[in-house]
């Protein structure tokens, strides 16, 4: 199976489509695979071929159709869908949180590359990457100055968040019930309470339900600085929320009421219930995401942050 991250990411993207699809439903065609999955027809192609090798897909009537709902199992890992430069981000912003730096410290990127066993190159675009969002600050002789992931931060980057979501929701109200988009949420909305229905076992499942519901609704823009920020965004909140699980049941409970209320108002297609919905819900995502900054200040461990 060819085995490189554009391939396995969009093997994973497709199967979140296809999820909103019921057993002996047709497929989209390959063209139409392919611009919502933004890749090439030859990847879509080889996407198409894993799919009916794992049973996931059938041809019948001359058409392609789903064989069965796709399982968590049936997905490649995260680690095997990013490129060397989304890695290193993840990995760099993980050091960032759980490691000893300091507001006002200064990075090498030579020593970064040495370190995380990259090239500079690679060092040198992530840095840049989170200079743009106000973590870094360059400085002469390949040193970077660490500005610190502080209440100031995370206010001033969920006031931006609130702008682009309330834009991407839009951008969605503005897609026919027929689009992929609206199958999708509905998927979604139906793991929230599965989950629910299942907290003691499964709130664990919620961080990455989350990052799906936010991304969908801000992939409806196609705008790339939209989702460049979703991404740093997504990145600080998968590394918070490992802080401390001791409340992750209850924090995951709040967040999950709280997306089917969004999602509600969303399908309801009502712009003030869904800029009421999400302005609640992001507010409790800042406010979360401050305690828990403040918590490791003080302490070893503390509380995560509900996105």
């Amino acid at each position: 199976m060819k085995g490189n991250a554009v391939f396995k990411s969009g093997y994973n993207r497709c199967l979140q489509r296809l999820g909103a699809l019921s057993p002996g439903a047709a497929l989209p065609s390959e063209s139409d695979l392919a611009h919502a999955l933004e890749v090439s027809r030859t990847t879509v192609r080889a996407i198409l071929a894993a799919l009916q090798e794992r049973g996931i897909t059938e041809r019948r009537d001359g058409q392609r159709r789903l064989a069965r709902a796709p399982t968590p199992a049936d997905h490649f890992p995260d680690a095997q869908t990013l490129s060397a430069g989304a890695t290193f981000e993840r990995r760099f912003m993980e050091w960032i949180l759980t490691g000893d730096l300091s507001p006002g410290q200064l990075l090498n990127a030579a020593e970064l590359a040495r370190q995380f066993g990259t090239s500079t190159t690679t060092i040198r675009e992530c840095l840049a990457r989170f200079q743009h969002f106000g973590l870094l600050e360059r400085r002469p002789n390949s040193s970077w100055l660490f500005g610190g992931v502080t209440g100031d931060f995370v206010r001033e980057m969920y006031e931006v968040r609130e702008m682009f979501e309330l834009r991407a929701t839009r951008s969605l109200l503005e897609l026919p019930d027929s689009a992929p988009a609206w199958r999708e949420l509905a998927a979604i909305e139906q793991e929230h309470r599965d989950i629910l229905a299942h907290l003691d076992r499964d709130h664990a499942l919620f961080p990455q339900l989350d990052e799906r519901l936010h991304r969908i609704i801000h992939e409806t823009t196609r705008n790339r600085f939209v989702l460049d920020f979703y991404t740093v965004v997504a990145t600080l909140f998968h590394h918070t929320y490992r802080w401390n699980r001791d409340d992750a049941k209850p924090r995951s409970a709040t967040a999950l009421v709280e997306h089917l209320d969004y999602i509600a108002a969303l399908r309801s297609r009502d712009p003030r219930a869904i800029d009421a919905s999400c302005r609640k819900h992001l507010r409790t995502a800042c406010a979360t995401l401050i305690r828990s900054l403040e918590a490791r200040a003080t302490t070893p461990s503390c509380a995560g942050a509900v996105v």
